[in-house]
């Protein structure tokens, strides 16, 4: 082994596992959200964020959509 390289003449190259970087956000979810992840991440060995990321990942590669109808209540639509 050399004491020492030139790595002047190096080419340098795109870091292959860029696109696969995560992004530290916060969010709040629910506690029944949060247990049933971390029941499902005992019971698998994959850590629960990782659960939920695996989830999410695969909503966006399933390209799905989420359809929400708030229901008004009697007493909104009646007026009173």
């Amino acid at each position: 082994m050399k004491a020492e390289y030139d790595l002047s003449q190096m080419k340098s190259r795109k870091n292959p596992y860029a696109s696969k970087l995560k992004k530290s956000v916060t969010i709040r979810l629910g506690e029944d959200v949060v247990d049933y992840f971390k029941a499902m991440a005992e019971s698998t060995g994959v850590p629960y964020q990782s659960l939920i990321n695996l989830y999410l990942r695969d909503c966006v590669h399933q390209h799905r959509t989420i359809d929400i109808a708030w229901q008004s209540s009697p007493k909104a639509s009646s007026g009173q």
